[in-house]
């Protein structure tokens, strides 16, 4: 299966979707925070505290993800440094909060990915994009002349603009965004985002009409689609029974759910009492069993 991003390139339809970015960029609203300020003139941060320049921490061959994306020789996966949402529990607050990493052209970026495909990765793992959205859309050309054919991973937390989404149709082949919260006042408390389920909704709807349900190819390899991922967490402060019920009734009955166990309380959980701890074997049977019953089969 050919990623429709080559067509796109062929067409000229991604140079055009390159400037509508980079116009963002001036006063930027790559994400629902809107922070309005110029990226490119490289003088002012917002609230993910990113630059003009892309940033990433690492990029490697990932064998730690999900079964369909790593395959036989990994997913390629690319750590952006900084985060939009910068959670209070992040697991990779080094990178996301305090921005480690290294600063890298467009030209280097496209030849991380080069790279990766060289090493025999099944796809591209964007993680944590949101706010490089530009910058990586900008290398896929150079990328793209270089040989690059391997589907593109959106990896993300989930709070993103719905008018940056959809100028990546036909760009992304598999959106990859974690469903976090149920609650305005958990996503308030944990990632300053009291908007984040209304945006979660809105965005899962937009993803799943472009890409559809995660298809597999005869190795049982993901080509395209939707997959959604969601943390338990402690005392079911995520609401895990709310964001399953909508994915079957709004996105799909079919969709692909990684039912994650791995929270851990991870750098600021010790001021959240309610958070302060690992989840239970009960907790976690308990978010299954739910997905179970609302008809979800196929990610847990």
């Amino acid at each position: 299966m050919t990623p429709a991003y080559i067509t796109l390139h062929k067409n000229k339809e991604l140079r055009r979707r390159i400037a509508a970015l980079q116009e963002i960029l001036e006063r930027c609203r790559l994400c629902p925070r809107a922070c309005q300020v110029n990226r490119l003139a490289g003088l002012e941060q917002g609230y993910c505290r990113a630059g003009a320049a892309v940033m990433v921490a690492s990029a490697f061959p990932h064998f730690g993800e999900e079964p369909p994306l790593v395959g036989f020789h990994g997913s390629g996966t690319i750590f952006f440094s900084h985060c939009n949402l910068r959670c209070v529990f992040c697991q990779n607050y080094d990178i996301s909060h305090r921005g480690q990493g290294e600063h890298l052209s467009v030209s280097e970026l496209a030849q991380r990915m080069m790279d990766l495909q060289g090493q025999g990765c099944h796809n591209i793992n964007l993680v944590t994009p949101t706010h490089y959205v530009p910058q990586i859309v900008a290398a896929l050309p150079e990328a793209i002349e270089r040989g690059l054919t391997i589907p593109l991973v959106y990896n993300c937390g989930g709070y993103e603009s719905l008018e940056v989404i959809k100028l990546l149709a036909g760009i992304i082949d598999i959106y990859m965004p974690d469903a976090k919260f149920a609650g305005a006042d958990r996503a308030a408390a944990y990632c300053n985002a009291p908007d984040y389920p209304l945006v979660l909704r809105e965005v899962l709807c937009e993803m799943h009409r472009q890409v559809g349900d995660l298809r597999l190819d005869d190795q049982g390899i993901a080509t395209q689609g939707l997959l959604i991922r969601h943390l338990v967490m402690p005392q079911g402060v995520a609401g895990t029974k709310e964001i399953i019920a909508f994915i079957v009734e709004h996105v799909s009955g079919n969709s692909y759910v990684n039912v994650m166990a791995q929270y851990r309380p991870l750098y600021r959980s010790r001021e959240y009492p309610e958070i302060d701890r690992p989840i239970s074997m009960r907790e976690y049977r308990e978010a299954v069993k739910i997905a179970r019953q609302e008809g979800l089969h196929r990610g847990f």
